[in-house]
Parts: structure tokens; C-alpha cells; sequence
């Protein structure tokens, strides 16, 4: 499903703040050389992204699911100075391109990537964050959940990104895949979760944004 025109998407982008050189330069060598590439950010969910970091200004952000690195370094470049941002991948094969941008973008102060299982990762991080990103595997998706908000402070934001799935959560004429009931069952859990307030942007493939009370 097309959750907005192409005609729209376009006009969006072209009326939002735009991707870096190096970022899309990044953008392009993942669409090259990457498989299922779509799953970067795209520059309107960097530029969102970035402007939640300006908002909330977090000293420390963790990303669940760093991929290529793209939306790890759109929200680094807003962070606030002495801000340092951990983010967690299982796959090696891309941390060599994941170091060689950061290292470009000359954030390698402030992001620091780490590689393995993000469910056994978490529980040994000593920081208190202010936000966290997820955006990695969706089966995985209600557990990430609950480990991040155990490492949120009060006030803090959580940002689970594709929670929309191409628009088949709300396609109920076909039969439900089991990553769409995850993310529909992830969707629901947190609009009852008296431990949050929550807000869904149908940004790109869809944003749930919670606050942590």
C-alpha cells in the first residue's frame, strides 16, 4: 500500500531540510551494494529524526538496528555537545562501511557502534538515555520495547520505526503475515501502556513515538 503519492513524498522532501552530501552519498552506496536496501532512512525520516534530537536534545541516545548508519548519523549531527550515541547491530558484514562513514562524517566521538545480539547488549549498558530508536528486527520488536524503557529516564522518548508495515496493518482483506500481527500487537500494547504517553506519525512507513511518564 502507498501511504502517500508519489507526487506528495516528493513534494515533502523537496520542502524539508536536505540529506548532507556524505549522507547521500551513504544513501546511494547502500542502494548499490546492500541487500533490501529500502531499509534506510530516507531523508524526510533523517531530517524528522534530526529535529526530534534538536527538541529533545538527549546527552545520550540509543539505536536499536544501526544498519548502514544513515539515521545514526542524522541524529549524532543534532546532538547537543558531549551527546554520545550507542548503536547496536547483530550483522559484522557492514560495520566496516558503518566505521568508514562515521569516521567521514567525523562523529566517531560521538557514535559508537557495537556489534551482536541487541537483547543481550542492552541489559549491560550502565548509561540512562533520553531517547531511544528502534528500528531492527520486528519479531523482536515487544522486547526491545521493554528493554529500552527499563534504560529511559522519566521523560525520556522512545521512537519504533515501520510500525505502519507498508500500510498492512490496517489491510484487513488479506490474511495477516506474522510480522504485521507482531507490529499490530506491538501498536496496540503501547496505546494501552499506562506507562507512556503515545503518538503514531505516518511518517515514511510510520513513527510511534512514547513517552516515557
Amino acid at each position: 500500500m502507498q501511504l502517500l503519492s508519489v507526487a506528495i513524498e516528493n513534494y515533502v522532501q523537496e520542502h524539508s531540510t536536505l540529506e548532507t552530501p556524505l549522507l547521500n552519498e551513504l544513501r546511494r552506496e547502500t542502494y548499490l551494494k546492500v541487500l533490501m536496501p529500502h531499509m534506510v532512512s530516507g531523508p524526510v525520516q533523517g531530517s524528522v529524526l534530526a529535529m526530534l534530537v534538536r527538541m529533545i536534545r538527549p546527552q545520550r541516545i540509543l539505536e536499536i538496528g544501526t544498519f548502514t548508519g544513515y539515521s545514526a548519523i542524522w541524529m549524532a549531527s543534532a546532538m547537543p555537545s558531549g551527546g554520545k550515541l550507542i548503536t547496536l547491530d547483530i550483522n559484522e558484514e557492514l560495520s566496516e562501511m558503518v566505521q568508514k562513514y562515521i569516521h567521514r562524517s567525523e562523529l566517531q566521538d560521538v557514535i559508537e557502534p557495537k556489534i551482536g545480539n541487541a537483547l543481550e547488549i542492552i541489559p549491560t549498558l550502565e548509561e540512562t538515555f533520553e531517547l531511544v530508536f528502534i528500528d531492527a528486527d520486528k519479531a523482536n520488536y515487544p522486547h526491545y520495547y521493554e528493554l529500552a524503557l527499563g534504560k529511559l529516564r522519566s521523560g525520556g522518548f522512545i521512537i519504533a520505526d515501520n510500525v505502519l508495515w507498508h500500510g498492512k496493518v490496517v489491510d484487513s482483506g488479506k490474511k495477516v503475515d506474522a510480522k504485521t500481527q507482531v507490529l499490530k500487537d506491538f501498536n496496540a500494547f503501547i496505546q494501552q501502556d499506562s506507562r507512556v504517553e503515545n503518538v503514531l506519525l505516518p511518517i515514511r512507513d510510520g513513527l510511534m513515538v512514547a513517552q516515557k511518564k
